[in-house]
């Protein structure tokens, strides 16, 4: 059974942006119902109607946000795997919810506050930390055995591991620093033009190069940010899509996984031949996507990519071709990534990088922001189909395909 045009998206709410630790005294449940509330009220919808919960990332607690808002009957609450590699794949569950008739009006969402998960502490009905650490009732996590297998070579975190993948495809391809920078550079030039950005002060190469190196060859620019705030979008089916408030913006096509020895190649670095480790993990889930959708990339008009880090940018666009493996560099450098004059406009809202970092769902909301014509500062021209990823990061990583 394919997914393909049975159900659309008509409802995008979210909390303002802020940065880190800033949101108080929100908190991670009062943003997620904000954010809930104000999807359902764009799709002209009601919270008595939304009967399903399809998340990612451990993005709150279906029964405590059910009950705050007046739900009358959870009928679908499932979750993703993983971090942020699921937020695209959120919309296909969603999907797959409403199309298997186990649910009619399904929420996907994410509300962050990130200085307090990364002290291990939770509130009732928030989501458990992002690190995994602390705030269960069910006992001590411990060491997990990937993590006790890094640590002693100082690779704590996912910066560590994504410089070494942006080793290896600099030693394999010779993408190069420059690369990089011109993917922070173009995003946060996209950012500038947003109310909603969290940094609007212009980039140059010089800035970029004086940042000072966080793990090898990733500077501090390279780096998403840390940020707090909340998105929910509502998808329903294409049929009942066409009675309310917005125009439908359909899911052509959707899937998640990944390659299943590159999704610990990142963490516990077995060993993987060069052309699936120096890459985003994303070449399996194009490829099912796009027959899912029946369109290539020559049809895509916009990429919203995960870009937590920015090599990963370069290297889904060789993932999900944009251009052959190995020429993302090249690709960069004759300008197609941008705004004004590129081939594939690539995060028109200004990304993870300058933006805001809501795990992947800011990503989301302008997809579908401009399959609606409605992208402030940097609207496509006539965009019809628009591409967003989640990932690259443990398995599972995402694509969904959106059309108007």
């Amino acid at each position: 059974m394919t997914l393909k045009d049975k159900t659309a998206i008509v409802g995008v709410g979210s909390t303002q942006y802020w940065k880190r630790g800033q949101s108080v005294p929100e908190t991670e449940l009062s943003m997620a119902c904000t954010a809930i509330l104000a999807a359902l009220d764009d799709a002209g919808l009601t919270a008595k109607e939304l009967d399903g919960f399809a998340i990612y990332s451990s993005s709150c607690d279906p029964a405590t946000v059910g009950s705050v808002l007046g739900v009358d009957e959870i009928r679908f609450a499932a979750t993703l795997t993983s971090g942020g590699g699921g937020s695209a794949g959120s919309l296909g569950l969603a999907a797959a919810a409403i199309v298997s008739g186990q649910a009619e009006v399904v929420v996907s969402l994410m509300t962050l506050q990130q200085a307090k998960r990364r002290l291990g502490g939770t509130q009732v009905g928030d989501a458990p930390p992002a690190s995994g650490g602390g705030g269960s009732p069910y006992g001590a996590g411990g060491i997990p055995p990937g993590m006790a297998f890094m640590a002693h070579s100082g690779l704590m975190s996912p910066g560590h591991s994504f410089s070494l993948l942006t080793q290896r495809h600099m030693h394999l391809y010779g993408t190069k620093r420059e690369h990089l920078a011109k993917i922070a550079i173009s995003q946060r030039a996209n950012a500038i033009k947003r109310p909603t950005s969290i940094r609007k002060e212009p980039l140059t190469m010089d800035e970029y190069f004086n940042s000072r190196i966080i793990s090898d060859p990733l500077c501090l620019l390279d780096y998403t940010m840390e940020s707090d705030g909340a998105i929910a979008v509502i998808t329903v089916s294409a049929e009942r899509a066409k009675d309310l408030k917005q125009k439908p913006v359909y899911i052509m096509g959707s899937a998640n996984g990944g390659m299943g020895r590159w999704g610990s190649a990142i963490f516990s670095y077995f060993q993987m031949p060069d052309e699936y480790f120096a890459s985003s993990g994303h070449r399996p889930v194009a490829k099912r996507m796009y027959e899912m959708a029946g369109v290539g990339p020559k049809d895509v008009d916009v990429a919203l990519l995960y870009d937590h880090f920015s090599p990963m940018v370069l290297m889904q666009l060789e993932d999900y071709g944009f251009c052959p493996i190995g020429e993302g560099g090249r690709f960069i450098d004759d300008g197609n990534i941008y705004y004004e004059g590129g081939s594939i406009p690539v995060n028109t809202h200004g990304g993870h990088l300058s933006e805001a970092y809501i795990i992947g769902m800011t990503h989301v909301r302008e997809a579908v922001e401009q399959l609606r014509g409605t992208a402030v500062g940097n609207q496509v021209k006539d965009a019809e189909i628009a591409l967003v990823t989640g990932g690259p990061a443990g398995l599972p990583v995402s694509g969904t395909l959106l059309r108007r």
